[in-house]
């Protein structure tokens, strides 16, 4: 058999644009933050990750400029070998300060830190343990290493302490979750997870690559509970509030002088370039000295979580600037996105394999610099497509009933 035949069988996307309703890898042909223009309409920017509005900021546009003139375009190598710059240092120690921890190691992406990390710290005979709702880059670094991973169903601490329980008491540990979930906007319970790692003798990841510069005073989920110091290692990435490229890892200094000589990741990749680490050193500033903008990124939130459910629309159980509007049938999600992308809000439609079957959703997010003006605008196109399209989620009694069964 050709081992291309897959490629050509797959026909789901090329379908999906003959009806004019492929709804990804769309170019942008501009974009100020908030708004966009596509093939020359203009839009409202609510599916982008862009938590604090800093990508267009004149204050990191000019970091990476300079950094640009005074070290070139990239390092063109790993830190390993010749790719380490000065400014790399400085933002490990500036952000091992920021979380909380002793020291802290930068990859080339988010997704490589978690690739890096879970493979180098999970051996043969050890066990990691994941929320079933936890990000791709965490599977795929469990699936790298030599452990075993174990699931456990979404927030459920029950089902937690079950997996727990059948672990091996002699094996090592280690338990990785999303503090805040980029699909639905929840939160991971910290408060009741730590007590569970403590008895059963686990170590405690959390990823933060949504939630710094939104939760805890922008200091991430363990910052929101009080609980810095009883989660072990703190990842994020540059590429959401940080408005840059690139990622990192934090914990005991031991710990990441372990991972930073192991990470295949971190070995064998080409360092962030210049610009995107002075990018991200300047969004670390601005976060520094204006909380306000934290407090304005949930205000707008609260505004449209509001809206929304006044509206009639499940927005399941987010508590964060990630708002899910839950549709469940998948042809009516595609349908709703077109209708507001004509409409002129751009949203980011959401379904299976990246949620539970039956339950897709358009994913909307919210930065600290949409006025109420935007937001506004957005609700009323919202009410307008609803009156098209009945998109309010009737929850599927079967679905419900097999997921608790899970």
């Amino acid at each position: 058999m050709d081992i291309f035949a897959k490629c050509q069988e797959f026909t789901a996307a090329k379908e999906l644009k003959e009806a004019g309703g492929y709804p990804y890898f769309i170019p942008l042909d501009e974009t100020e933050g908030t708004e966009v223009t596509i093939n020359g309409q203009r839009l409202i920017m609510i599916g982008s990750n862009n938590y604090l509005g800093l990508t267009t900021d004149p204050r990191v546009r000019a970091a990476a400029i300079e950094a640009i003139h005074r070290f070139g375009t990239s390092c063109t190598g790993s830190r390993f070998l010749n790719g380490n710059l000065q400014m790399h240092i400085e933002l490990e120690q500036r952000l091992a300060n920021f979380v909380g921890k002793e020291a802290a190691l930068v990859f080339s992406t988010g997704m490589q830190v978690n690739l890096g990390t879970i493979s180098a710290i999970v051996g043969r005979g050890d066990i990691v343990i994941t929320d079933r709702d936890d990000h791709a880059s965490i599977v795929d670094g469990c699936r790298l290493s030599f452990g075993q991973m174990k699931r456990y169903r979404h927030n459920d601490m029950a089902d937690l302490e079950r997996v727990l329980k059948q672990c091996d008491p002699k094996a090592g540990k280690l338990l990785v979750v999303d503090g805040l979930f980029s699909m639905e906007g929840d939160i991971a319970p910290l408060p009741e997870m730590v007590p569970l790692c403590r008895k059963y003798g686990a170590r405690l990841m959390c990823d933060d690559a949504h939630a710094l510069g939104v939760l805890g005073q922008g200091r991430g989920t363990a910052a929101h509970f009080g609980m810095t110091a009883d989660v072990d290692l703190i990842m994020s990435t540059f590429s959401k509030s940080f408005a840059s490229l690139g990622g990192f890892i934090a914990g005991d200094e031991v710990v990441i002088h372990y991972i930073q000589h192991h990470a295949r990741s971190l070995i064998f990749s080409a360092s962030i370039p210049p610009a995107s680490a002075a990018a991200a050193l300047a969004a670390l500033d601005i976060l520094e000295k204006e909380p306000e903008r934290v407090e304005r990124l949930h205000h707008n939130a609260e505004k449209m979580r509001a809206g929304f459910r006044a509206l009639g629309l499940d927005t399941g159980n987010s508590v964060t600037p990630v708002i899910p509007i839950i549709i469940g049938d998948d042809q009516k999600t595609f349908a709703v996105w077109k209708a507001l992308f004509e409409a002129g809000v751009f949203t980011n439609p959401v379904i299976s394999p990246a949620v539970a079957p039956g339950h897709s959703l358009l994913r909307t997010s919210y930065m600290a610099t949409h006025t109420d003006e935007q937001l506004d605008r957005v609700l009323e196109i919202f009410a307008e497509v609803l009156k098209q399209i009945d998109f309010r989620h009737q929850p599927d009694a079967s679905l419900e009933a097999a997921a608790s069964a899970d």
